[in-house]
């Protein structure tokens, strides 16, 4: 599994595909998700919330393949959330064009004949729902986690997902994350402005 696609897994219900976050939110997960994804394939890094393409070999996935494509065509753009802004109006379409490729997926059209649109539906609810469960266990038993986890547990964080993830969880396991993504370099830069651009759009959001 991609970092992007346990995400779109957590951002919406495991059985019927309905979002847990609003709009906005999915869309600018789905991109950081993405440029983490490029940082786990060694393929970017991040400084001083810039980012930095430190290979520009493409990766074997496509969309990896295309978003890193974009970084190195723009190299005067290198502020995170440029790109987090950038990549979030096409992020859910792609990662979920990707996954239905990879049979994660299954497209249902919902709503009256002239207002149609398609939702994404997991073909699976036990792996649909195994991000949240393996998660979810590892912080009500204190474990710490591995890179991967780290990050998609910072990216459920810093989109306000915590109260689902950590929902029956001791106060405790909210520190314990915490605590591990301020010490997750140098992803925790990336987070930081996930946080600030979802932080903000949720408070236009409630404001509007």
């Amino acid at each position: 599994m991609r970092l992007a696609d346990e995400f779109f897994y957590l951002a919406h219900d495991d059985q019927t595909g309905r979002p847990r976050l609003f709009e906005s939110a999915t869309a600018h997960g789905l991109a950081a998700a993405l440029l983490a994804e490029l940082h786990n394939e060694g393929r970017i890094t991040f400084v001083g919330r810039q980012v930095r393409v430190i290979n520009a070999a493409p990766p074997k996935d496509w969309l990896q393949h295309l978003v890193l494509d974009r970084l190195v065509a723009e190299p005067g753009h290198t502020a995170t959330r440029t790109w987090l802004a950038f990549l979030s109006t096409t992020a859910y379409e792609q990662v979920a064009t990707r996954m239905w490729q990879l049979g994660l997926l299954q497209q249902r059209q919902v709503g009256r004949l002239w207002r149609q649109r398609t939702v994404y539906v997991p073909t699976d609810v036990n792996t649909a729902a195994w991000s949240w469960a393996r998660l979810s266990y590892q912080l009500r038993n204190y474990q710490p986690l591995n890179s991967f986890d780290l990050a998609l547990a910072g990216l459920a964080l810093h989109t306000q997902l915590d109260p689902i993830l950590l929902d029956g969880t001791p106060p405790a396991a909210r520190a314990l994350l915490r605590q591990q993504i301020e010490h997750a370099l140098p992803l925790r830069e990336l987070l930081a402005d996930l946080g600030a651009v979802v932080g903000g759009a949720v408070l236009s959001h409630r404001t509007s």
